[in-house]
């Protein structure tokens, strides 16, 4: 089955960390070419024990994902943006 899974890759520092909402799965680079190759592999893992489990079915439901005719549909992200957030400095 294949689906489109929405991935944000930031930067902290020297790292590059993709993230994947629908899945609740992270890992991180040294580039962004790592971190995109590190996300694949830990995909590829991450299903594989599902499936090994006989447990995709209760984690993606927990995770929000919806089955629609016999394939599943992840969340989507219909939006993103930047807020200014006051942080308070404690004393």
């Amino acid at each position: 089955m294949l689906v489109k899974l929405d991935v944000a890759v930031m930067k902290r520092g020297r790292y590059f960390i993709a993230y994947s909402p629908a899945l609740d799965l992270s890992t991180f680079g040294k580039s962004l070419k790592e971190a995109k190759s590190r996300f694949a592999e830990i995909l590829d893992i991450f299903f594989q024990e599902l499936e090994e489990a006989n447990t995709l079915d209760a984690v993606l439901d927990d995770l929000g994902w919806v089955k629609v005719k016999k394939q599943w549909e992840p969340p989507q992200v219909v939006s993103q943006q930047s807020f200014n957030v006051h942080i308070p400095v404690g004393a």
